[in-house]
């Protein structure tokens, strides 16, 4: 998944950039609501982590231009203001959650995995998928109690159709969230379809994949 970090403490920006990518994400910094607001002209996000006291415009500013530019992205604002009028605009403006400073890292991403399960009809984070079942803390895949080994990539894939079931899916689309830009000269399908492959053969050794869809001429969907 693709997270934009905009904060302008750059130690701070830096130390969540290194701890997400390690938990698998897909960062980009913005120090400023300026670089923020060019690098979502250019991406979708998943994620946007969005420190209200920039040096060029107010948080919640930015959380009101942003949720136009990015409207599926979920937001957690990051903040030292400890006023509770701020703390209530920001989730009337459509903010996820908030966290005040200084806060854990493994407490943000216990945010992030629980707006993600929540914004996929999921509270619990074990997800049903057919006969199988994904832990998405652990990053595994079950079939009655039998682990069926993906790679990491693999997981990736299969977790963020899953969390956007019975919605189609493009190959670019799949590409730019689990692997980050494609320019149009790089770009290339196949990475797409060969994991899809991969994914169909090892868990239908198991059971029956049929909720894996390939959709002609535009891409993948998981039908649930």
């Amino acid at each position: 998944m693709k997270v934009l970090i905009i904060e302008d403490e750059k130690a701070m920006a830096k130390e969540m950039y290194v701890f997400l990518e390690k938990s698998f994400y897909l960062c980009d910094i913005a120090y400023s609501a300026k670089e923020g607001n060019n690098l979502m002209e250019e991406n979708q996000y998943d994620f946007i982590l969005l420190d209200l006291g920039l040096p060029d415009k107010d948080g919640l500013e930015v959380l009101n231009d942003t949720k136009k530019m990015c409207p599926n992205a979920s937001y957690i604002i990051l903040t030292a203001r400890g006023d509770l009028e701020d703390r209530i605009k920001g989730l009337d403006l459509g903010a996820d959650d908030y966290l005040a400073k200084p806060f854990s890292l493994l407490e943000l991403q216990s945010r992030m995995q629980a707006i993600t399960r929540r914004k996929s009809g999921n509270n619990d984070p074990q997800i049903e998928l057919g006969e199988f079942y994904l832990d998405l803390n652990k990053r595994s895949v079950w079939c009655q109690k039998k682990e069926v080994e993906l790679s990491r990539k693999e997981f990736d894939l299969l977790s963020y159709m899953l969390l956007h079931k019975n919605r189609p899916l493009t190959r670019f689309q799949l590409s730019e969230h689990i692997w980050g830009n494609f320019s149009d000269d790089d770009y290339d399908s196949n990475y797409i379809d060969v994991h899809i492959k991969n994914i169909r053969k090892k868990m239908s050794a198991h059971a029956s994949v049929d909720w894996l869809q390939t959709l002609r001429g535009i891409g993948y969907k998981i039908k649930i």
